[in-house]
């Protein structure tokens, strides 16, 4: 995969697929993009599963402390990624281990080892694409 753009046809498949969404780097700070793109899936009917150390509960959802944490009958479709790039490489890990089937990362987060990672165990990889952005773009909202 050519991580260099993705066409709405490819990005509006993964979207209208899937349906639960752990968000890695949730935050319930009202002020953090992580916490707007939330509320945004939220309302556009995924079930969001935040993600992070420091949070027990995010917009009402139970939040744990990383993708491993999350109960085995959760089936999650796809991990989105707030964090460092650096991150990135254990959190593909950690996704394939969990058996998602795309690693998402947002905005401005680009690492090739997490791709390679993720692409190697048959996970579908978009990075430096904002989820919200995207999922807005194809259903064409203003």
């Amino acid at each position: 995969m050519n991580h260099d753009g993705y066409d709405d046809e490819y990005l509006s498949g993964i979207l209208r697929r899937v349906r639960t969404i752990a968000l890695v780097g949730a935050s319930a700070n009202w002020n953090r993009p992580s916490f707007f793109v939330m509320k945004y899936l939220q309302s556009k009917g995924y079930r969001i599963v935040p993600v992070h150390p420091d949070e027990t509960e995010v917009l009402g959802e139970r939040a744990y402390p990383s993708l491993l944490d999350i109960p085995d009958d959760v089936e999650i479709d796809v991990v989105d990624v707030f964090r460092r790039p650096s991150a990135t490489p254990e959190i593909a890990r950690q996704a394939a281990r969990i058996g998602a089937k795309v690693l998402w990362l947002q905005s401005g987060i680009i690492n090739e080892e997490a791709a390679r990672i993720g692409t190697e165990a048959g996970l579908d990889v978009i990075m430096g694409v904002c989820i919200r952005t995207a999922n807005r773009r194809v259903e064409r909202e203003g």
